[in-house]
């Protein structure tokens, strides 16, 4: 079950530290930072803890969330300084993220118990104790009326969990450890959660599931904002398909150009466009390279899944579409349109962060950010919803590049247009998988060959983009808010748009 659409403590937490670091850089002058000692104190007020044991804890943990908020390094609790020592660094419009883009705040963790089989208080001593029976290790014994597993032999086969008539016995898993499909998430020396960021992706699936906030990204509002006050410079936002219905009714998407005008950016552009131009080169791919010269294809938008595919898999790296992702697309062309300008997207996706990070990626696109980062920024500058002008809805992308923010949209949308093009084909085969354990399952059975000719979609979050670790509302309201825009679209098909011409130059 996800939190997302929950709106709890922790998301309360968050969204202030952005707000504090959206106005701290919006306030910016001459060098002084000096107003972040005060920050923790304004999000956490008053002298009684709230959510921990103690209220210096929770200050605590809301420094290092505003150093990371400002994309600078973690510290630990053995670590002795102001929280703005250092902080210089981040008032670099070019800063870049240093890695890890995912981050354990050590002290705020809860050290969860993982993978360990245990009974529940709700166990009742029964006489039959079939637990105690089906054991096939003898780790379960009868004390006291109460069922006591041996956590040294128990081997987790989970066998007395299923003939438990009282449900009484309970399989307990760190929630992130259970979200993270790349099994990136260990214990360090004091049990507390750690990132191997070897096989670590950034799809940021522990930082969505963490309940006491321990894990945090990295972020650029400060860069960001410095950008949209330099005036030399115009700063364009490039919104994600993923963004409809993300701010709540108040700011419905007629409203969301002139949102991104009172936060400073010179404009708004939809990157569905850039998703329409990502459909076309997908499909010629398709067209020319499966099966003749590869066994299938598989998408290129998600980037966590692109990369998990091509660590784990290798031998199939050249079937992930080379194609440009949306984000980069709609940057390049934002960028052919205003020369010299920068451009920040607006998005569902941690991942996102570290593929704008690419060497090759840093020219198109400036700076990354979240939807809840974005919150915390409109909550800074004090936007007034309410009194935003109305914008008609942009005609320029199709339905099909909308689409991309849910689960099977891209493939669906990829398909299409081969089918428009070369009805000869037939059917274009489609599979598709969200979260990444489950897309593992997807390549194994290509690898196995059951997918040959076949066109694969991979999403790291489930849903799709609308429910990447940045996003604040339901997955299933995000979803039915991109399909009902989706159909609302004057141009339903990517190549009835006016920027095919155009993508041959992009690509270079």
């Amino acid at each position: 079950m996800s939190m997302r659409g929950i709106y709890t403590s922790v998301n309360d937490i968050r969204k202030r530290v952005f707000a504090e670091v959206a106005r701290l850089s919006y306030n910016y002058r001459d060098g002084d930072l000096s107003e972040m000692e005060q920050i923790p104190y304004r999000v956490i007020p008053g002298e009684v803890s709230t959510y921990r044991e103690s209220i210096f804890l929770e200050r605590a943990i809301v420094k290092e969330r505003m150093r990371l908020a400002m994309g600078l390094n973690l510290r630990t609790a053995s670590e002795h300084a102001p929280v703005s020592t250092g902080a210089e660094e981040c008032v670099k419009p070019e800063k870049y993220y240093e890695p890890p883009l995912i981050n354990i705040i050590k002290f705020a963790c809860h050290a969860c118990p993982d993978r360990k089989v245990v009974v529940s208080d709700q166990c009742q001593g029964c006489l039959a104790h079939p637990c105690k029976e089906i054991c096939p290790r003898q780790a379960i014994t009868i004390r006291d009326h109460r069922a006591v597993i041996d956590q040294d032999k128990c081997i987790k086969c989970r066998r007395c969990i299923d003939v438990c008539q009282y449900r009484a016995i309970l399989f307990m898993e760190r929630p992130c450890a259970r979200a993270c499909g790349m099994n990136a998430i260990r214990s360090d020396q004091y049990g507390r959660a750690d990132i191997d960021q070897e096989k670590c992706v950034s799809c940021g699936m522990c930082l969505a599931n963490c309940p006491f906030g321990a894990i945090a990204d990295k972020a650029q509002i400060f860069q960001t904002i410095q950008a949209l006050r330099d005036e030399s410079t115009p700063v364009y936002a490039a919104f994600a398909p993923a963004i409809v219905g993300q701010f709540g009714p108040e700011l419905p998407m007629s409203k969301v150009r002139s949102a991104f005008q009172a936060l400073g950016f010179t404009d708004a552009v939809e990157v569905a466009i850039g998703a329409d131009l990502c459909i076309l080169e997908e499909a010629e791919d398709f067209v020319k390279e499966v099966p003749e010269k590869l066994p299938f294809l598989g998408t290129s938008c998600c980037p966590s899944w692109s990369v998990m595919a091509k660590k784990e898999f290798p031998q199939f790296a050249a079937c992930i579409s080379m194609a440009l992702t949306p984000m980069v697309l709609t940057g390049r062309l934002i960028k052919r349109e205003h020369p010299g300008c920068k451009v920040a997207f607006i998005g569902p996706c941690a991942a996102k962060k570290l593929e704008a990070s690419r060497r090759t990626i840093r020219s198109d696109v400036d700076f990354v950010l979240t939807f809840e980062e974005v919150m915390g920024m409109l909550e800074a500058r004090e936007v007034d919803c309410a009194a935003l002008e109305e914008y008609p809805n942009p005609n320029e992308a199709s339905g099909a590049g909308r689409g991309f923010a849910v689960s099977g949209g891209v493939a669906e949308a990829v398909a299409d247009c081969v089918r428009r093009w070369r009805p000869d084909l037939g059917e274009v085969p489609i599979e598709r998988a969200e979260t990444l354990a489950d897309c593992r399952k997807l390549l194994l059975r290509a690898k196995a060959g059951q997918l040959n000719g076949y066109l694969l979609e991979g999403m790291a979050c489930p849903g799709g983009c609308v429910g990447g670790a940045g996003t604040v509302q339901p997955i299933n309201r995000s979803a039915a808010a991109v399909q009902k825009l989706k159909k609302e679209s004057l141009r339903q098909h990517a190549d009835d748009t006016e920027y095919g011409s155009i993508l041959p130059a992009l690509e270079q």
